[in-house]
């Protein structure tokens, strides 16, 4: 063998090294349905419109999130509260239609930041895969918190992890 031959047989071995050190390294990739990757603190996932803890909605419908909003996914319509609506709705405004794209959504969080009552946040739920496109426009119903009156289990579920920062936990 001539020098230049000894010198790509060298390249192999470096080579065939490399791959043998992968090899035996910690896999980058999981198990999906058995494992589950945990997500980042700043994981910004499903949109969430929140109640406060006597049941009634947040939402005055002031719009700040809509024009806040750079995808113009989110869509509302304002109504006046009704006599007897006391126990439902926070202000005399409230949003009778309130409707997210989430094809078009981008996930950008101004949303939450325009929001002055903290009604709308982003939860570390990631939104779910579905096959018709008018399945992926969430309606008001789709989006709206569990009442904490009716429902105290599935209220503290749903707020998870965004109340325990805000406490500062």
């Amino acid at each position: 063998m001539n020098w230049v031959e000894r010198l790509y047989l060298v390249n192999i071995f470096k080579g065939m090294a490399i791959t043998l050190k992968h090899f035996f390294k910690k896999k980058a990739t999981i198990k999906y349905p058995e494992e589950t990757r945990p997500f980042s603190k700043v994981f910004r996932g499903l949109h969430i419109l929140n109640r406060d803890e006597e049941g009634r909605e947040r939402c005055t419908a002031c719009g700040l999130c809509a024009v806040a909003c750079p995808a113009e996914a989110i869509t509302m319509e304002a109504a006046e509260r009704q006599e007897g609506e006391e126990t439902l709705y926070r202000e005399e405004k409230y949003a009778a239609k309130y409707e997210i794209n989430m094809l078009r959504c981008i996930f950008c969080g101004y949303c939450e930041e325009a929001c002055p009552k903290d009604a709308i946040y982003l939860s570390q739920t990631f939104t779910p895969a579905n096959y018709q496109r008018k399945g992926f426009i969430y309606k008001k119903e789709d989006l709206l918190i569990p009442n904490p009156v009716t429902d105290p289990e599935g209220y503290q579920k749903a707020l998870g992890t965004i109340s325990r920062e805000k406490e500062g936990v």
